[in-house]
């Protein structure tokens, strides 16, 4: 994952600018295999980049045959091959996947980008006119943002602390959008039919959605470098390897590096995840490589993470913190790409309160919503905790087809009703649920999302909760309406995490690129209309959904809970590769 900075129109083009540009771009941690900056009048563009595919020739900035369409692009295009014969008459520099973003542009003009399939984020300078074009990938899985100086520059950049301290104004890069300077505006290139909330009607065809998800994940083992999967032991991970495991053989990468595909796990010791990815990775025949953290080692990369992350929302730091501390260690034994199981739970209605939709139509808007916002949240963790230490994440779950085809399946069938043995994520599992070559033994195929077991988390967040209680006095949280009257923290935890957060990021436009807003188990706002009792129980890890669970499921579900112990529980929420240990 690449680190990109743009500064366009800017009305200095002195030396010094050439400095200040380059050390901003610096600034990312992303590799670099290389950085580089190339200017053209008022214009700069930066790269840091991290090699996954064409190492030896691919270096930024990409050209066309004349080099008057300059190109400087984060991401994978996975289908470049086939725009490659599309484009049969032109000339390409190099073996690159993005290397087809200027001759497109030549062809197609800003009318291109929905041809890509792939994660991307790009700045593309058209040197006849001046004119330059930005965008980003559908869902927002790369990370970018878009900012305004005085001078009236454009200033582009793949994290906030490339244009935060030069930028009057700046603002998270909307996903599925991109921006003209011929227009001089924002217009969304990405139009699928879910983006409606329309009700799909399509029946649910369980070999459709296999296939469908196969072909996400075999289309991400498209690279040059080593790699491997992060596994958790949940349902999603756990796919995601069985199904890279499966078709490793036949790929160029297995030529390259082997055939036996490599896994990883984070947890504190002892954790009943840990085993759960144990026994997956045995099951598979994976290489295994298990990490260790303890709550002190969490509660040290806080800041670090912070930084890196550029959020101070309570959750996303939660579960940003060990996949930190997995990536840095990952990096270490010489991999630079995994892939992982992000995206599943908003499509698919896997988070605990989607017990509570009241109908098909309410449960399927729901999950349009979680996926629009996966930018704010999952795909910027993702994303920014590999990629501080140089490390790509894939995430085959967003997919554009598979998006298309999972969300087209009419809502009835992903609803959860327990008297017919639906579980959350049927749909899913039921397609995988193949006696004759099974994916994965049945137990961990139908595991349950929310197990209330000792492997949930206590330790990890009650000692992040108690540190920041040595750190936040009750008369800072009677007053922080005052300090921060945006987003106000209502928690010790949250305003430690805040005050960390606008130390690195004091601008008024940081601290609005953070999402806020009432949320119970991770929901949107408005799912919180779904039970009147959470509006008075806010909680957005999950803590206040009493009653989901218990009601969800009878004494007869196989569980192992303590009823003294649900209150304080978290539900387990699957992020790919970390276990966590009460």
């Amino acid at each position: 994952m690449c680190g990109i900075l743009a500064v366009l129109g800017c009305s200095d083009d002195s030396q010094a600018k050439r400095v200040r540009v380059l050390e901003l771009s610096r600034r990312q941690h992303r590799g670099p295999d290389w950085s580089g900056l190339y200017q053209h009048g008022d214009c700069y563009l930066a790269h840091q980049r991290l090699a996954i595919i064409d190492p030896a020739s691919g270096d930024q900035p990409l050209f066309n045959e004349d080099k008057s369409i300059v190109v400087t692009v984060n991401g994978e295009i996975y289908n470049h091959e086939e725009l490659r014969k599309k484009l049969a008459h032109h000339k390409f520099r190099t073996g690159s996947d993005c290397d087809v973003i200027a001759h497109l542009y030549e062809e197609y003009g800003e009318d291109f980008v929905d041809m890509l399939d792939g994660i991307f984020s790009f700045v593309l300078l058209d040197t006849r006119d001046n004119s330059f074009v930005v965008a980003r990938d559908a869902i927002g899985v790369t990370s970018l943002y878009i900012g305004w100086g005085l001078d009236g520059s454009v200033w582009i950049s793949s994290e906030l602390k490339g244009l935060n301290d030069d930028c009057e104004h700046f603002e998270s890069f909307p996903p599925g959008h991109l921006y003209s300077s011929k227009s001089g505006g924002f217009r969304r290139w990405y139009n699928p039919p879910w983006f409606s909330e329309a009700i799909p009607s399509v029946p649910y065809d369980p070999l459709v959605l296999r296939r469908a998800f196969e072909n996400a994940v075999t289309k991400r083992l498209m690279t040059d470098v080593p790699f491997g999967v992060l596994l958790s032991g949940g349902l999603d991970s756990s796919l995601v390897a069985s199904i890279t495991a499966r078709y490793l053989a036949g790929t160029k990468a297995a030529k390259q590096w082997g055939a036996q595909l490599h896994s990883f796990c984070v947890g504190l010791e002892g954790s009943p995840d840990l085993k759960a990815a144990r026994e997956v990775a045995d099951y598979l025949g994976t290489v295994h490589h298990e990490f260790h953290f303890t709550v002190q080692d969490g509660i040290d990369a806080i800041e670090d993470v912070i930084y890196h992350i550029e959020t101070y929302d309570v959750t996303t730091i939660r579960a940003s913190t060990p996949m930190f501390l997995m990536s840095r260690k990952i990096k270490s034994l010489g991999v630079k790409m995994v892939i992982s199981g992000e995206g599943s739970d908003e499509i698919f209605g896997g988070y605990l309160y989607f017990h509570k939709a009241p109908d098909k139509d309410e449960f399927h808007r729901e999950t349009c919503r979680k996926i629009k916002a996966l930018h704010q949240y999952d795909c910027q963790r993702a994303n920014k905790a590999t990629s501080a230490w140089g490390l790509e994440a894939r995430v085959p779950f967003l997919d554009k087809e598979f998006i298309n085809v999972a969300m087209s399946i009419d809502p009835e069938a992903k609803m959860i009703k327990k008297d017919e043995g639906r579980i959350e994520k049927w749909v899913l599992r039921r397609a995988f649920d193949d006696e004759e070559h099974p994916y994965l033994p049945k137990h961990i195929l139908y595991r349950q999302k929310e197990q209330f077991s000792d492997g949930v988390g206590y330790s990890w967040i009650d000692g992040l909760k108690a540190h920041a209680a040595r750190h936040v006095t009750d008369k800072m949280m009677f007053n922080a309406s005052f300090i921060f009257p945006h987003n106000t923290p209502t928690t010790k935890e949250a305003y430690y995490y805040r005050m960390i957060f606008e130390r690195f990021f004091p601008q008024n436009s940081a601290r609005l690129t953070v999402p806020g807003g009432a949320s119970v188990a991770c929901s949107t706002a408005k799912a919180v209309e779904w039970d009147a009792a959470w509006k008075n129980n806010l909680d957005p890890s999950g803590r206040a959904a009493l009653g989901v669970h218990l009601s969800a499921y009878d004494a007869e579900t196989p569980l192992s809970i303590k009823p003294s112990k649900v209150i304080d529980s978290i539900p387990r929420m699957d992020f790919p590769g970390v276990a966590i240990q009460s």
